[in-house]
């Protein structure tokens, strides 16, 4: 076995002339006293003890693969990368860098400044992170924290293999579809191209390890030892609450009032329910009194961006922190001073609806596992509590053992796309830990193929190769491809950048004057040119916060979109496609816009059948709503409702509503979707009409070109 050239290998803490001496061997800088500090806590933590265990395994292992199996809070996501970056050193990162996997760009970026923090290094320099619209990096990074769509991206690119000489795959039990089908790469050795010597570290929770030794063949794995202390005794409520927000509230309050110590973490299925949570014990701590200072309640959700760090930082005078949040924390956010659990028992999740081709908030029973997640957050010396919102039979009865996994939950058109790209033609030519449903994948295929994705021998087109370029879904990184076409880049890039961020309204109006200031913005066209308005106005302002909040938008949101325009424009320059120059507003950009937008979105069509707003979608038989934010229902005006709409999102879990709606012309559906796609829509009467004019439309094509041939006989005729 290697023997680990690191002062960090010397389990004793150094004596004060060694502390003056010691220097990083990442960077050769001293080390700071923060350094030990720190180097104390990590010594408590629970994994600790199997470090040395670690190591050897990750040295001797002939298949280079370890499994790594513990409780959540017992710092596998903090200490395991370090290991792996001291395994690496010791080779001189002669097989490339560490790169850390994490299921949420958030989770990254925490980790990132945690672990910096930990060894006694500059973020951005040798620790760093990738997220979307943001690379932390530099030329000298040696260990590096990445959103797992990102990674895969890399493993899936000619460009990305060679750069890694440890992959650690962490929290694979959330089950995304990044990590999964990254597991089914790396798990066959025979798939080309990947660098010789790599290693991969698969991190999990226990419920997992048993699903994961299969799959993996059994390889090595490290038991990190249970956290000391007890667990508490959950407490549950013998009915379920009618208004989740208030119960919790209210156990926050007595808990408050008991003046017990330790921060309190709140489980709530959603991020409406979470913001209306800190809104309502935001007032109830300001009109309450206390011996100490009064309680820092704060959010945690993916819409929180950078200010998930205030989660972390240690309170002013030790005022009790609430931290409210819901499935992003089950994993991969551990807060070691948590003593406090209130779990409302519940998940609202995307899943994508495989009949009607739309996605549906669907509120369930979070699994037994994540329960039991929950609940061991407050284990300690005394135990903490945990009082669970719901009776236990819901939990016993109601409750699945793990997890769902996301690739039988979303969309796969990205998905078999990447591997298309891989070339990886047949599901079973991929391993899945779970396997997604044939139906799911044939229509993926089929997607693809009417976006002209796939040649005849159903592989990547040309245009396909282009397309899983892009981070985008297929369908608006078609629309953008088509914008090369239809001469109107500038405002696709802007409407592509502003479609993949958040969304850019944080609540309804507000009051009278922000009405009309969002009025303002709004453009005639419909929502995708509203949208493009919004973003060059918010330019115009300077990136200006409070011109955002004046009017009701989300400042981050705007500013992720201004980067991620960024990055589009880059990628479409790198691969030489054509630009074009600013056009916005103009009679040609307004037709061309709409041409690229069905050119990637005919799929997502639907007409009026009544006059009144009642729109059928044309892949299947299903009424829709415009949504209440659609530019077309906020007119002071009331006017008929526009006859074809392309629309953005549909979702039948929210009043049956279509989102960024646009009005089109039937003309340029007929002439812009592949013909098979026409002809395999389900019957109604708008296939019928789409039908009646493609065949007005080539009769009067042909009419064209006999007159123009008859033209021709004439000139030669007198010639």
């Amino acid at each position: 076995m290697t023997s680990w050239p690191l002062k960090l290998a010397d389990e004793s803490g150094p004596s004060p002339e060694e502390s003056e001496l010691a220097v990083n061997p990442f960077d050769g800088l001293p080390f700071s006293s923060r350094y030990y500090e720190l180097l104390e806590q990590r010594r408590a933590l629970p994994i600790w003890a199997a470090r040395f265990i670690f190591l050897e395994q990750l040295e001797s292992n002939p298949t280079g693969v370890v499994l790594v199996s513990g409780e959540p809070g017992s710092g596998k996501s903090t200490q395991i990368p370090q290991w792996c970056a001291e395994f690496a050193l010791a080779r001189g990162f002669q097989k490339g860098q560490v790169t850390v996997s994490q299921p949420y760009p958030q989770a990254a970026l925490s980790l990132a400044l945690r672990v910096a923090d930990e060894m006694d290094l500059t973020l951005g320099h040798e620790v760093g992170y990738s997220i979307p619209q943001e690379d932390c990096t530099g030329p000298n990074t040696l260990l590096r924290f990445c959103w797992d769509r990102l990674l895969l991206q890399e493993v899936a690119s000619t460009r990305g293999n060679g750069a890694w000489g440890v992959l650690v795959l962490d929290e694979a039990q959330e089950r995304s579809v990044a990590s999964d089908l990254l597991q089914g790469l790396l798990r066959d050795t025979s798939l080309r191209n990947l660098p010789g010597g790599l290693r991969v570290v698969v991190v999990t929770d226990p419920a997992l390890e048993p699903k994961l030794q299969a799959f993996w063949g059994n390889p090595p794995t490290v038991h990190v030892p249970r956290e000391s202390g007890e667990s508490p005794t959950p407490v549950y409520m013998d009915n379920v609450p009618t208004d989740r927000v208030e119960a919790a509230c209210q156990a926050v309050l007595e808990l408050c009032q008991k003046e017990t110590p330790g921060d309190v973490l709140i489980y709530l299925p959603s991020e409406e329910e979470i913001s209306l949570c800190c809104e309502s014990l935001s007032r109830e701590v300001e009109s309450l009194t206390f011996q100490g200072p009064p309680p820092r309640v704060l959010p945690l959700h993916p819409g929180c961006g950078q200010a998930i760090q205030a989660v972390y930082e240690d309170t002013d005078m030790g005022a009790r922190k609430v931290v409210v949040t819901h499935w992003l924390a089950d994993s991969s956010f551990s807060i070691p001073s948590i003593r406090h659990i209130i779990d409302s028992g519940l998940e609202l999740r995307s899943v994508y609806n495989l009949q009607v081709r739309a996605e549906s908030q669907v509120l369930r029973p979070i699994s037994k596992c994540q329960a039991e997640a929950r609940r061991q957050r407050a284990r300690g010396f005394p135990p903490g509590s945990c009082l669970c919102l719901y009776p236990k039979s819901f939990l016993e009865l109601e409750a699945p053992p793990l997890p769902q996994p996301r690739v039988c939950e979303e969309n796969l058109s990205s998905l078999v796309l990447l591997l298309k790209r891989r070339q990886i033609a047949e599901q079973g030519e991929c391993h899945f830990l779970d396997p997604p449903a044939p139906e799911a994948l044939m229509q993926a295929l089929e997607d693809l193929d009417y976006l002209a994705a796939l040649d005849d021998d159903g592989n990547l087109s040309d245009l396909g190769v282009i397309l899983s370029e892009f981070p985008l879904p297929p369908e608006l990184a078609k629309a953008l491809l088509a914008s090369c076409e239809f001469d109107c880049v500038d405002e696709m890039l802007t409407l592509a950048a502003m479609l993949t961020a958040a969304p850019g309204f944080t609540h309804p109006p507000l009051c009278a004057e922000e009405a009309a200031l969002r009025r303002a913005l709004e453009h005639v066209d419909g929502d995708h040119s509203s949208l493009i308005q919004v973003y060059e106005a918010f330019v115009q302002s300077g990136a200006d916060e409070a011109w955002c909040q004046a009017r009701g938008l989300n400042w981050a949101a705007l500013c992720q979109a201004q980067k991620l325009r960024g990055e589009l424009l880059e990628l479409m320059q790198r691969i030489e496609l054509p630009l074009s120059q600013p056009d916005f507003g103009s009679e040609h950009n307004r037709r061309a816009l709409q041409k690229a937008l069905v050119s990637g979105y005919f799929l997502k069509v639907a007409r009026d059948t009544d006059g009144t707003g009642n729109y059928l979608l044309l892949t299947h038989k299903h009424v829709a709503q415009l949504s209440s934010s659609c530019c077309y229902r906020s007119r002071r005006a009331p006017a008929r409702p526009p006859p074809w709409v392309l629309y953005h999102n549909f979702s039948i879990s929210k009043d049956n509503c279509l989102f960024i709606v646009s009005e089109i012309q039937p003309q340029m559906l007929v002439e812009l979707a592949p013909p098979y796609f026409l002809s395999n829509l389900p019957p109604s009467e708008g296939r019928d009409l789409l039908n009646q004019l493609r065949e007005e439309m080539a009769d009067s094509s042909a009419e064209s070109e006999s007159s123009s041939a008859q033209e021709f006989r004439d000139v030669c005729v007198l010639q």
